[in-house]
């Protein structure tokens, strides 16, 4: 039987690796092997951008794949649900479309649990799967508010999780209030957003 905190261990036990090949490789001046090469490459994008530290970057994707892994081995989940699990810190985001209430609690309570999981934020709907045009408008949404992000020199966009779902635009990161201001305005601007939910830790 599958166990999500043997597959946290295991995530952390790679995240320990991979952080001890960034030490290795910085301090010889050289990459020796492949999980250097990510690894590194992740640090430049979650050290110098991201406010969390590498570790708690490793620990929200770990969060998300348990949470991905569940509905998958679950065939009832898999066929009656559109769920997506977006962790950032510890918070982790629900959106999407679930059959029942019964079936929607049933989600809430495994995501409560998930080992790192520090609160559930559920935007979830009780209703049928959305078709794949409401699905490629919403990626286009996050496309084009990440892109609006880019331009405003204000705020690093890298800092920021944009995730759009059914034209609803959710912002999470570790934020100044600023910042959140800057980011929520760029993102009501943008056409065909209905509405803008900020999800975000804020930096004082």
């Amino acid at each position: 039987m599958y166990n999500s905190k043997s597959f946290i261990s295991i995530s952390r036990f790679l995240r320990v690796a991979a952080l001890n090949a960034v030490i290795g490789t910085t301090l010889l001046g050289c990459v020796a092997a492949a999980v250097g090469v990510g690894a590194a490459s992740i640090t430049s994008v979650d050290v110098v951008h991201d406010r969390r530290s590498l570790g708690e970057y490793f620990d929200d994707n770990a969060i998300e794949l348990t949470l991905k892994q569940h509905i998958l081995r679950d065939s009832a989940l898999r066929n009656n649900t559109h769920l997506n699990g977006t962790s950032f810190n510890g918070i982790l985001l629900l959106t999407g479309e679930i059959s029942d209430e019964s079936t929607k609690q049933q989600i809430t309570n495994y995501a409560t649990n998930i080992d790192g999981v520090r609160q559930v934020v559920d935007e979830t709907r009780i209703a049928g799967k959305t078709a794949f045009f409401s699905r490629t408008n919403d990626t286009w949404l996050t496309s084009k508010v990440k892109s609006m992000m880019f331009k405003n020199l204000k705020l690093d966009a890298n800092r920021i999780k944009v995730k759009s779902e059914y034209g609803n635009v959710y912002l999470m990161g570790i934020v100044t209030a600023a910042e959140a201001d800057a980011a929520t305005q760029i993102a009501s601007s943008v056409r065909g957003v209905v509405r803008v939910v900020k999800v975000f830790e804020y930096q004082s």
